[in-house]
């Protein structure tokens, strides 16, 4: 469906053209792989970019299972199915979180370069990812700004599972799926190219979105 991440970004930004100018707008991306669908967004409806860091909390092992996931200002989510099924999970959590909260830390120093988080009280915030499967790191993201009290929230993203959107959906103001294929397996297969998204690509973006560029 996409041929990468900014064609993603290129088509989500048509359907997000109602808020194109408004100067209550930010777009705040999901590092990495959020980021360059976030810039396209972001350049085209002419609103600021930043980075929302959320950290998934997966479990040892098997960690494209999310145990649930945290995000900036002490948020932490949990997937209450997934834990239930674990042994000793509270001390696994907490273990992981721990590990999480280090790395999520050192992002907002890296991508940032000692800029501060930017404001979002009374802001209407398009929160982006690449996509959504099971949306813990998302919904980690949508508690942290309802704790920021943003105006408005609004989850965009290219592709999603069903479910997660539709769930998704009763949390936030507005939710735009570009595409929820009934046999979604996962994000990367509606990507020709899903490559990792680095640090280096992280910074540049929201370099050049600072600068103003293209």
């Amino acid at each position: 469906m996409f041929l990468d991440r900014p064609d993603a970004g290129r088509q989500l930004a048509q359907k997000l053209s109602h808020y194109a100018g408004r100067d209550d707008v930010i777009v705040l991306a999901l590092p990495r792989g959020g980021v360059p669908v976030g810039f396209e967004v972001a350049r085209r409806i002419g609103v600021p970019l930043d980075v929302f860091i959320v950290r998934k909390l997966g479990v040892p092992g098997h960690e494209e299972l999310a145990m649930g996931a945290i995000a900036s200002g002490g948020v932490r989510v949990v997937n209450d199915d997934v834990i239930r099924a674990l042994p000793n999970a509270e001390l696994i959590l907490d273990a992981v979180t721990e590990i999480e909260r280090e790395e999520l830390h050192r992002r907002e120093l890296s991508y940032r370069g000692g800029r501060p988080a930017p404001e979002v009280q009374g802001r209407t915030v398009i929160l982006i990812d690449d996509g959504l499967a099971t949306g813990a790191t998302m919904r980690a993201a949508v508690a942290a700004l309802r704790q920021r009290r943003a105006a408005k929230i609004v989850v965009a993203v290219p592709v999603g599972a069903p479910s997660t959107c539709h769930d998704l959906a009763k949390q936030v103001d507005e939710t735009i799926c570009a595409i929820t294929p009934s046999s979604f397996i996962g994000v990367g297969q509606y990507y020709e190219d899903f490559s990792q998204t680095t640090d280096d690509e992280v910074r540049d973006l929201l370099a050049r979105a600072a600068a103003g560029e293209s």
